[in-house]
């Protein structure tokens, strides 16, 4: 891969449209599609944010207040709508055009789509469980990590090669986090390897999109159609081992005493929420330039850190700012320089 290249792994991570845990981000560069309305940078972006932070506010919610403490079953269920939602404006709307340009045999599948899609869905797996054990803002701080995960993978297989300028945004980001999470106030080790491990199968799963499906032009919305039914199978099958039955007779006895909050309300709203945010990214795409959208994802970063901290009372002290501050900074210079 030569080192343009990689500069691209960081423009399909930017739309992060499945790296708060909800849905799946963009598979390769993004191709503007036909008969699409366009929106400015400056209508776009806000409505952009507004939802990225609102799925993840959202999810918390349902997860630690609501107390309905089952990641991998969410997660299908957004994946189980966006599949059928994805369909269903394929046949309705123009959004979906740019499926008919990706043709999808069985060899492609076996060979791509699946590999990718139990990444994604180990991805979706850990980094959703991560928020029963650590706070949203701290989550939010961990994932600045994911662009260290990728230079160490690409770096150990000599895909790129380091330069000093990548070493130092290393050093940068990787020291950022430590700060960050020593003054985490609330610190888990469990929650804080789980979020590693998602942030390590992202950062794969980023790799092996530019090399196994390099050349081919999808947009967040049909990466979202090709992945969100893959994802769901996984996920079903992952369900007996890790939750069982309990969610569904949990909603099977909605309305309730025990349990009075879950309703097919919540969690249609949830999904729903989640299916516009995958549309919104997809007007997100040539809206602005790398570097708008580098800035309004660093943005929504930090007021999802603020938001958090408002809503439920969270804690970010002096050092935790300090050190996130320095991560951010690495961030930056790292999706500005394009990986270089």
């Amino acid at each position: 891969m030569e080192k343009r290249e990689l500069g691209k792994l960081e423009s399909i991570e930017l739309e992060e449209v499945g790296q708060s845990g909800d849905l799946p981000s963009p598979a390769t560069a993004a191709q503007q599609p036909r008969n699409r309305a366009r929106f400015t940078a400056a209508t776009i972006i806000p409505v952009w944010i507004v939802l990225s932070s609102g799925v993840i506010i959202y999810n918390n919610y349902l997860y630690n207040t609501v107390n309905f403490k089952f990641p991998v079953f969410l997660v299908t269920w957004h994946l189980t709508f966006a599949a059928i939602g994805t369909r269903v404006l394929q046949r309705t709307t123009h959004l979906l055009d740019g499926a008919k340009d990706v043709p999808v045999s069985k060899d492609m599948f076996f060979r791509s789509i699946l590999p990718i899609g139990l990444l994604f869905s180990g991805s979706l797996i850990l980094s959703n469980t991560a928020y029963l054990y650590l706070s949203v803002a701290y989550i939010q701080m961990l994932k600045a990590f994911t662009p260290v995960a990728i230079l160490l993978i690409t770096w150990a297989t000599r895909i790129s090669e380091p330069s000093r300028k990548l070493l130092l945004i290393v050093l940068m980001i990787s020291s950022g986090v430590a700060v960050t999470s020593k003054g985490e106030r609330f610190f888990s080790w469990i929650g804080f390897f789980i979020q590693a491990g998602g942030v390590g199968f992202e950062a794969t799963r980023l790799v092996l999109i530019q090399t196994l499906l390099h050349g081919l032009k999808m947009d967040p919305l049909v990466s979202l159609h090709l992945y969100a039914p893959v994802c769901a199978l996984i996920n079903l099958c992952v369900i007996p081992f890790t939750e069982g039955l309990e969610p569904f007779r949990l909603l099977a006895a909605v309305g309730e005493e025990a349990i009075p909050h879950i309703t097919p309300f919540l969690l249609l709203t949830n999904a729903l929420l989640a299916f516009l945010l995958n549309i919104a990214a997809v007007f997100l795409v040539g809206a602005g330039s790398g570097l708008v959208l580098t800035l309004a994802g660093v943005l929504k970063d930090v007021l999802l850190v603020a938001g958090s901290v408002v809503i439920w009372g969270g804690e970010v002290g002096t050092l935790q700012a300090f050190g996130y501050s320095i991560a951010l900074c690495g961030l930056v210079m790292f999706k500005v320089s394009g990986g270089k």
